[in-house]
């Protein structure tokens, strides 16, 4: 059994999602959005941290998935989304959980079998995947993605990794 953290980062929001991953299974656990409400960017990056300690702290989740930075048209909006990023990644590494990083693109790939997939779809795919009785919120589908891109790229991985060590036997 592995608990994994999906983090959507966003300098106002800041989505999570927790998952737990038994053999192939994958079982809700929860989700959310982390609200900086504040101008303040110093002030985002605490609340962030804060926020993101606090749901660590209770699901002690040991593997984390966290969406790449994308290229925005606003150079400011990447460097902002990019601070939050920093304060999510951080927080994971101070708990010592492993990190891995995805492209939104895979991350919607993973799920709704689209890389261009839209948030809507992204929802819609959450919730049934994960059998949830209600629609999460955006930013917290997106975080809710993230983890079940990784549970699903971690167990191909797995697959691949033995089917490799039983070719290398056959060879012998």
């Amino acid at each position: 059994m592995t608990i994994i953290i999906g983090i959507d980062p966003g300098s106002r929001l800041t989505g999570y999602g927790i998952i737990r991953k038994t053999g192939s299974k994958c079982e809700f656990i929860d989700a959310g959005t982390i609200r900086t409400e504040t101008e303040e960017m110093p002030l985002r990056l605490k609340r962030i941290y804060e926020g993101l300690k606090r749901v660590i702290d209770f699901y002690q989740p040991t593997e984390a998935s966290v969406e790449q930075v994308f290229l925005a048209r606003n150079p400011d909006s990447a460097l902002k989304l990019g601070q939050a990023r920093g304060a999510a990644v951080t927080v994971l590494m101070m708990h010592d959980v492993a990190v891995s990083e995805y492209s939104a693109r895979q991350i919607k790939q993973a799920v709704v079998g689209v890389g261009s997939a839209e948030k809507e779809q992204v929802q819609a795919m959450v919730t049934r995947l994960l059998n949830i009785p209600v629609i999460p919120q955006a930013d917290a589908a997106d975080a809710l993605a993230a983890a079940l891109c990784h549970a699903f790229t971690s167990q191909a991985l797995l697959k691949i990794g033995a089917a490799a060590i039983r070719g290398g036997r056959s060879r012998r």
